[in-house]
Order: C-alpha cells, then sequence, then structure tokens
C-alpha cells in the first residue's frame, strides 16, 4: 500500500487552496471546535445551553406561526410546486416581497427589484461573487459576520474593516471608513439590527452611512435578515430609504422574524429608484451568477404570498416581546459577572457583545480558551469574539427560553468565579477598547 509523500505524488488531484483556511471564518468552524471537548450528560437536569448561535427555533416559546405551516403544507398538497423555478426565483414570491418590503420604503418595488435565494447565506455569496474584479476591495464592519470576509476572499477581492464604537451604539466610524476607500472599492457593508452586536441604527446615521457611500461612489450591501427584530427604543429604518442617494443592495430572509432557517428562503432587493445598478450591469452580473447556482425550494417559493399575507400581528409581537424579556435578562444578569463588561444594553436582533477582561482570570489564555473550557465544564455555548473579528470579546445569543438564559447565564457566573484570580478585585471598564 502506497503512503506518506510517495502516494500523495502519484495523483494529479489536490485541494482548493483558498478554502481550507475558511473555516476559521465560519460561525460553524468555530462552535466545532468550542463544542468538540463537550460531553453531554444526558441529564435533563442539565441540558445544552445554546447561547452561541442565532437560531431559536428549538424552543416552543419560538416556534413560527401556524399560519406559515399552512402556507408551506398548502403549497406542497397543491402539486403545482414540485418542479424547477426560475433562477431569480418565482414571480408570485417575488412580488410578494416586493409590496412587503415597499411598506416601510417611500417608492415601490417591483418583482424585477427582487432575487430569491436559498438563505441570506446565498445571497452573501451571489453578491461576492457579481462584484469580484481584479484589484477590487470591500469594506466591511468590526466586529462583524465573517461570512462576508470568506466569501470576498474566496472570489479573490481584498477586505477591509471599518470600526464600529461601543460606545457609541455600535455606530458606523464614518472617518475610518472613509480613510480605508479608494478608486478601487466597490461597496460597503452594514448590518442593521446588528449581528454580533445588538444595536440598532437611528435614522439619522443611515442618512450619514449613505450619504458616505455616494461620496465615495460605492453602493451599500444593507444586511437586513433581522429586519423588525426591535424591541428598544429606535424603531428597524431600512437602508433602502435612501436608496436614492447612494443605490443599495438589500439582503434578507424569512429565517429569523418567521424563526425559520431552516426553510432556506432568502432575497438580494435592488434598492435603486435611479437605476445605477442596471446602468452599470451589477444586475446583469447578479443574475448571471443565478443562472449557474442553486435555488430555494420551489414549494417554500410557492408558500411565500400565503405566508407574508396571513402570518397575523400577533406573532410578531410575541417573537419581539420575548427578545425584550431575554435582553433584559441578559443585560441585568450580566452586570453581576465582574470579568464581563456589556457596552450597551441591545435594542435588536437576537445578540450582544460583550468584553473578557482576561486579567480577572487565572489559566485563561483567550477568548476561545475560555468558550471552550465553558463549553466543556458547563455544558454551556457561546461565540468567542475572534469569530467575529473581535479578540477577547464573546458574542452571546438570548433567543432561547428564559429559563434556559437563566440557567446558562448562571452557569456562566459560576464559571467565571472559579476562574477568577482569588487576589485581585476585577473592576468594570470604563473604555472598551478591541
Amino acid at each position: 500500500m502506497e503512503n506518506g509523500a510517495a502516494a500523495v505524488a502519484a495523483w494529479n488531484f489536490a485541494p482548493n487552496d483558498a478554502l481550507l483556511g475558511l473555516t476559521a471564518l465560519s460561525v460553524r468552524g468555530v462552535l466545532g471546535r468550542v463544542k468538540a471537548g463537550m460531553v453531554e450528560d444526558g441529564s435533563a437536569a442539565r441540558p445544552v445551553i445554546p447561547m452561541g448561535h442565532g437560531d431559536p427555533s428549538a424552543f416552543p416559546c419560538f416556534r413560527t406561526a401556524p399560519e406559515a405551516v399552512d402556507a408551506v403544507a398548502g403549497a406542497l398538497r397543491s402539486g403545482e410546486h414540485n418542479s424547477y423555478a426560475a433562477c431569480v426565483g418565482l414571480e408570485p414570491a417575488r412580488r410578494s416581497i416586493s409590496q412587503y418590503l415597499s411598506r416601510d420604503l417611500p417608492y415601490e418595488l417591483s418583482a424585477d427589484d427582487v432575487y430569491l435565494t436559498s438563505g441570506c447565506a446565498q445571497a452573501i455569496e451571489v453578491v461576492c461573487s457579481a462584484l469580484a474584479r481584479q484589484g477590487a476591495n470591500i469594506l466591511l464592519p468590526r466586529p462583524g459576520y465573517l461570512f462576508y470576509h470568506a466569501r470576498a476572499v474566496f472570489n479573490g477581492m481584498e477586505v477591509r474593516y471599518f470600526d464600529l464604537v461601543p460606545e457609541r451604539g455600535w455606530e458606523v466610524d464614518l472617518d475610518s471608513l472613509q480613510a480605508l476607500a479608494d478608486r478601487n472599492t466597490v461597496a460597503m457593508v452594514i448590518v442593521n439590527p446588528g449581528n454580533p452586536c445588538g444595536n440598532v441604527y437611528t435614522y439619522e446615521h443611515l442618512g450619514k452611512v449613505a450619504e458616505m457611500a455616494r461620496k465615495l461612489g460605492i453602493f451599500v450591501i444593507a444586511d437586513e435578515v433581522y429586519a423588525h427584530l426591535t424591541f428598544g427604543k429606535k424603531e428597524f429604518v431600512p437602508m433602502g430609504v435612501f436608496g436614492s442617494v447612494a443605490p443599495v443592495l438589500t439582503l434578507g430572509s424569512i429565517s429569523k422574524r418567521w424563526v425559520v432557517p431552516g426553510w432556506r428562503l432568502g432575497w438580494i432587493v435592488t434598492n435603486d429608484p435611479n437605476g445605477i445598478f442596471r446602468k452599470t450591469k451589477v444586475v446583469d452580473s447578479i443574475k448571471s451568477y443565478l443562472d449557474i447556482s442553486c435555488d430555494p425550494p420551489t414549494f417554500v417559493q410557492g408558500a411565500i404570498p400565503q405566508l407574508i399575507e396571513n402570518t397575523k400581528q400577533e406573532f410578531f409581537d410575541k417573537t419581539v416581546e420575548i427578545l425584550r424579556q431575554t435582553a433584559d435578562i441578559c443585560w441585568e444578569k450580566l452586570k453581576g459577572i465582574s470579568c464581563i463588561t456589556c457596552p450597551s444594553k441591545p435594542e435588536g436582533s437576537m445578540f450582544v457583545m460583550v468584553k473578557l477582561d482576561l486579567s480577572c482570570l487565572q489559566d485563561i489564555t483567550d477568548d476561545l480558551d475560555f468558550c471552550c473550557r465553558l463549553a466543556e465544564e458547563e455544558l454551556v455555548v457561546v461565540l468567542p469574539g475572534c469569530a467575529v473579528g473581535y479578540k477577547n470579546w464573546l458574542r452571546i445569543t438570548f433567543a432561547i427560553a428564559p429559563s434556559s438564559l437563566h440557567d446558562g447565564l448562571d452557569r456562566l457566573k459560576s464559571f467565571c468565579l472559579r476562574y477568577s484570580k482569588p487576589t485581585k478585585s476585577c473592576d468594570k471598564l470604563e473604555v472598551f477598547k478591541k
């Protein structure tokens, strides 16, 4: 039997080197490392507490609306949605989504402005692929969802990071953004409501972002997968409101608001009253990529008109109210953990970013080490900040049942006390730095 280098040399194939390092930029990949040493004890008294990813669908209090289930069941039973769909998606679904999104805009979208994707993840893939050209760069927020980084790098684009400012509610540092841009910059990404920070941007701040994009000659990729999941004083404002100032590609899905991430239905929407995307053939590039890409399930597309039309406001209100309660729980209980500081109370999405003070802890080397030991010893899973570009911070998901959140945060506090340095008093930090 052949072995070693000689065996490898005997074959003509090899892996794509560009892919081998991308797992480190994946939430799935990082959480896999965090959970690698965790052994579930199978006891109902000590279940695993999943505070590392934004999928609350396993908890009964976050189950999707019955109208959504009925819409999918009806689409399946009709026998009309078993075939391939058009590459851009079924027209009734696109028309329904355009009408749904137009409610919050000063202009009307059409079905032709909507392109359906297999979840928001594929929307990111499509946009990064459509933009890729030699020498191009894209501006991404830090902290941020590193899937953008992975897709951009895989497509040969340069990634440049602008800062979000924690003491200003994670607003975009527009000065740092402007300093990064040059003639090869094509777009910037803004996530609102924020993943991983739990922030919600004001109308005024979004207007400044749009003006900056116009000044730089770039467009805005607005990731609004958590649209309308807000529970603070700020209401959700879509970036598309400013589409006449600078063109906006809005990315969204039914995954979060309807709590059905496994249904894999997302979209790319051109918020562009001036028609710049068509004039520059960005739209043609998106369509071409979709021609060689996979589609979301046809029966889910077929369910979209009824899903949107029939879901009652009470369902959305209930989801937001639970998130309000769990955000409050998270905010209050984190105050009692000396080695963790939360710069601002979350107002939207399902997450909060908190800073670790490693000087308070013994035998913990960094955020990844902290999370691995927490999972192994307490069966509590949180995401290390390195997975969102913020070393020695943590992203905590509060979109779980309130009772489970109480349990998870109590275990987190016990873990921190166990590793606390006995001779040091750890005061809350007043300045938040990476």
